[in-house]
């Protein structure tokens, strides 16, 4: 239709190239809806012209190989090509963007577009440059090896990642604790590592390999009320319902702490000294369980002083007091308190 040997389909297909390209660098990554809509309208259009004018992007025609327009049609078929691997990850971006997971399915996503511009290379070389794609894939799968030895803690860190991204064991925002104490929240994750904002704005780079093998405990998961529970030792100079009372007023009156779920008071032990009580209590984030710990203290100190209740001494400050009135050596009556740090 054309013409006999593809000349005139030849010069659109790269002219309508080209054009894609350079709208497709002007659209620029803040649209990625518009972008992937001029490219399906620039990739369509060339494959129209393909079938129009009976040109296959998989082989070139012998007519075209004898003529000085070989460069012409090796380029048309490059860039359908090429235009086919963008259009392929205008889909993927826009099905992450869809899902509203952007951050968090980015290392899914760069997998991907490396499998397509992977795919689309060796098709370019196999089908437009006619190089034989067996004895090349073998070479590459050596080379591979050999790099893959020499970076296998990168890549265990590389594939950890993906595996953590796809578990979804958390998310950009979430709180995490491990299994040897480190907690912060999930700044970034990237193909090597995954940082953490701690609680003293302090960034902790943790390879993803190590926190695969971790223990981990997600606080934000379902949400991010976290529970604490506070003990402390009261004298038994009130009756203990007493006590209970005067704790459970302490944590209505808290500010910083919150309310549903209700706070609760556990009355756990009483000797002739002191009733020990626990107070259970969420606070709305772990970010903010210093503040509420904090007022909780200062608010049980005033109420009791209000009320005429005192704090008891600590098990092994009466023990030192007694074997200091009795004139015992205080280093030998003191085994409990001098293993505290």
């Amino acid at each position: 239709m054309f013409g006999e040997h593809h000349f005139l389909p030849l010069v659109l297909i790269n002219l309508l190239g080209l054009a894609g390209i350079v709208i497709w660098h002007i659209q620029g990554r803040s649209r990625p809806t518009g972008r992937l809509i001029v490219q399906i309208l620039f990739f369509g259009t060339m494959s129209l012209v393909l079938g129009l004018g009976g040109v296959s992007p998989y082989r070139l025609d012998d007519v075209e190989l004898q003529e000085a327009g070989i460069l012409l049609a090796k380029s048309a078929r490059v860039l359908w090509w090429l235009h086919l691997a963008w259009t392929m990850i205008g889909f993927v971006q826009i099905y992450i963007t869809l899902n509203h997971k952007p951050r968090e399915a980015h290392l899914l996503q760069d997998l991907i577009v490396g499998v397509v511009y992977l795919g689309v290379a060796l098709a370019v070389i196999g089908f437009v440059f006619g190089a034989p794609i067996g004895p090349l894939v073998a070479t590459s799968g050596v080379v591979a090896i050999i790099i893959g030895l020499a970076l296998q803690n990168t890549l265990a860190d590389v594939f950890s990642g993906i595996a953590l991204t796809l578990g979804r064991a958390y998310v950009i925002g979430d709180w995490i604790q491990l299994g040897d104490g480190t907690e912060g929240r999930v700044a970034e994750t990237n193909w090597r590592s995954t940082n953490l904002l701690t609680g003293g704005h302090n960034v902790v780079v943790l390879p993803n390999s190590v926190l695969a093998k971790q223990g981990m405990t997600n606080l934000s998961r379902p949400d991010e009320t976290h529970w604490i529970s506070l003990s402390m030792h009261v004298a038994a100079t009130q009756p203990p319902s007493v006590v209970e009372d005067l704790m459970l007023g302490v944590l209505r009156s808290c500010e910083r702490i919150v309310k549903i779920p209700p706070p609760s008071v556990a009355l756990k032990a009483i000797d002739a000294m002191a009733i020990e009580v626990e107070l259970q209590f969420c606070v709305a984030s772990p970010a903010s369980r210093m503040s509420a710990k904090n007022e909780v203290i200062d608010l049980v100190y005033r109420h009791c002083k209000t009320n005429g209740l005192s704090l008891a001494m600590p098990p092994e400050s009466l023990s030192w007091v007694t074997a200091v009135a009795s004139g015992e050596p205080a280093a030998i009556s003191r085994p409990l308190s001098s293993s505290r740090v």
